[in-house]
């Protein structure tokens, strides 16, 4: 019996806020790489996650949904989102299949339109339907808008149609070895899937205008294992401040007697312990910074890229 050729390659997630993209990669790699929240615009650059097969290996780009950009973190976001329909194997275009197809689905599938890999309709969030007629109803209405290269339904949050989503990406793939070793999962560094993890509890916790006022910054990062010694029983030191642009916002994260605060650092650490496999010291810190979603230096300080040789 003939061995099948492994392939492997880049398959970018694109989709309009709170269509499931991080849900669904989390779901394919098993573990929780890019945070959650049922606010829009949780994920804000791309991130990458490593899903590797017996016969393939998927380089998966999870990316900000697709928005208006009012504003420079909002321009910048949109510009990633533009630079994961290129140079890819294959585009995924999720869509949140509980919702009516409308104006602003049609304008986030305009960007995906002039793409050169093939795009794959990904109807998420089938388990919300009451009828199997609603979801036929939405397949021609994204019919109608582009001509995808497939149409597949899904649930990322229960797995369902997971297995058939990712034979439709496998297939699409090159011929080719694995780009990166079998246990690798990420290109984003430790620091800043930390703060991201702490980020998530935030938006969790508050509502209205704070969620998008937010940013986290790692200050401190100790090792407290000597190099070369066992590390399992050793603690990581972590100091985060959180960033918001008004007094108010400070005040609903931090809580009356800081309780809010105290559950949000609780949590975050619950998970980072998790991520790192290790126990740690989580300290957090609130402070005003106004308008830091319009300057271009703070920008860069958050940015995972300039974490990567910390």
């Amino acid at each position: 019996m003939a061995k099948h050729k492994h392939r492997s390659g880049f398959a970018s997630i694109l989709g309009r806020p709170n269509a499931g993209k991080s849900t669904l990669l989390n779901a394919f790699l098993g573990s929780k790489l890019a945070i959650t929240a049922s606010k829009p615009q949780t994920t804000r650059t791309a991130v990458q996650g490593v899903l590797t097969a017996d016969n393939a290996q998927i380089v998966f780009i999870d990316t900000p949904g697709i928005h208006k950009s009012d504003s420079m973190i909002n321009k910048r976001m949109m510009e990633t989102v533009r630079g994961a329909t290129k140079d890819r194997d294959v585009l995924l275009f999720l869509a949140d299949a509980s919702v009516p197809f409308g104006a602003e689905d049609a304008q986030a599938i305009d960007l995906v339109k002039k793409a050169e890999a093939p795009v794959l309709l990904v109807l998420n969030k089938i388990d919300r339907l009451e009828r199997k007629d609603d979801l036929l109803k939405r397949l021609e209405e994204y019919r109608g808008a582009h001509d995808f290269a497939e149409f597949i339904p899904i649930s990322a949050i229960q797995g369902e149609g997971l297995d058939v989503l990712k034979k439709a990406v496998i297939d699409r793939l090159p011929v080719g070895p694995a780009f990166y070793p079998a246990d690798y999962i990420t290109d984003q560094p430790e620091r800043f899937l930390a703060g991201e993890l702490i980020r998530e509890k935030i938006l969790n916790e508050t509502r209205q205008e704070v969620p998008h006022a937010v940013a986290v910054l790692i200050e401190k990062w100790e090792d407290t294992a000597p190099e070369g010694a066992r590390t399992k029983n050793k603690m990581i030191r972590i100091s985060a401040t959180v960033y918001v642009e008004r007094d108010g916002q400070k005040a609903i994260i931090i809580g009356a007697g800081g309780t809010v605060l105290k559950k949000i650092g609780t949590e975050a650490r619950l998970d980072i312990e998790q991520l790192l496999a290790r126990k740690v010291f989580l300290e957090l810190f609130v402070k005003v910074r106004a308008n830091w979603r319009e300057d271009p230096g703070f920008l860069n300080e958050i940015d995972w890229r300039s974490m990567a040789g910390m």
